[in-house]
């Protein structure tokens, strides 16, 4: 059993994947094949994190699909649907000086460059043209990652952003 600090959600069980204890996997990281790539898993269920191991996993059409340690017919994987997966935020690969995870900048407080306080990041956005910081506060806010032009810096210790960004806007 683990508890929620130093947890990253990296994606949940879908569904199951044939009768020999496999489950279908919707996996958030980039490439979605990423997921696979970490022998040990935390599936949320109940409000417990439960400890598994991956024995196996591949790409399945156009999903993913996995095999757990003792998870070894239909019914044992149908009791994982809807479970989140997570990692120990130190398995994760260290980041270059700037660079940082969705999961660390949610949660930080987020001021103008004068001081002004906007409320907390809530979640980020893929936009295609870049990643969105959604700031909720008085109001929600929808600014547009953009490191240096708008994003000015952030401070893991503090728990701050500071933006080049018009409040009114």
């Amino acid at each position: 059993m683990a508890d929620d600090s130093g947890l990253v959600i990296l994606g949940r069980v879908s569904g199951v994947y044939g009768v020999k204890g496999w489950v279908r996997v919707y996996s958030d990281t980039s490439p979605r094949t990423n997921i696979l790539n970490y022998p040990t898993w935390y599936l949320r269920r109940a409000d417990d994190w439960e400890q598994h191991e991956l024995r196996s996993g591949r790409a399945q059409g156009k999903g993913l699909v996995a095999q757990l340690v003792g998870c070894d017919d239909r019914d044992q994987a149908a009791e994982l649907i809807q479970a989140d997966i997570a990692i120990r935020h130190e398995q994760l690969p260290k980041l270059k000086a700037d660079e940082f995870y969705w999961s660390e900048l949610e949660g930080l407080r987020v001021q103008t460059m004068d001081g002004m306080d906007l409320g907390v990041v809530d979640h980020l956005l893929e936009t295609g043209a870049n990643d969105v910081v959604v700031v909720k506060g008085e109001r929600e806010r929808l600014i547009p990652y953009l490191w240096q032009d708008v994003i000015r810096s952030v401070d893991l210790e503090t728990g701050l952003m500071t933006v080049d960004w018009d409040p009114e806007f």
